[in-house]
């Protein structure tokens, strides 16, 4: 039960740190591969609140695969995709269809029993 609530705080921080790197870039205009695109970046408070989510995950991922078996922590990060869905819809208004759900549900339900 530890590594279920420990993976998803850190499925929550992935997910938190893909949701500000989309506020950051729909923020910096047009993608580009210049020094130009890569200041505006680095000058995004959503692109500096994506880091901090990202190292954050990283610093709980280490203690979760110094902590568990990583035959059982590594299926974890896929609680991701989960939170990634729920986030569409909260901050993105995307629509989710019924099959994408039910994709959902069984990556849930492979998380439980891995976990077990």
């Amino acid at each position: 039960m530890r590594l279920i609530l420990l993976s998803v705080i850190q499925s929550i921080l992935l997910c938190g740190g893909q949701v500000l790197l989309k506020f950051a870039l729909n923020k910096a205009g047009t993608f580009s591969w210049t020094t130009g695109f890569l200041v505006r970046n680095l000058s995004n408070w959503w692109f500096l609140g994506c880091g901090l989510c990202y190292a954050a995950a990283t610093v709980l991922w280490m203690y979760i695969v110094k902590n568990f078996p990583f035959s059982m922590a590594y299926p974890m990060i896929s609680l991701s995709y989960v939170f990634g869905m729920i986030a569409a819809m909260l901050f993105f208004h995307e629509q989710i269809p019924l099959v994408r759900w039910l994709g959902v549900l069984l990556i849930m339900g492979g998380c439980i029993l891995i976990a077990k």
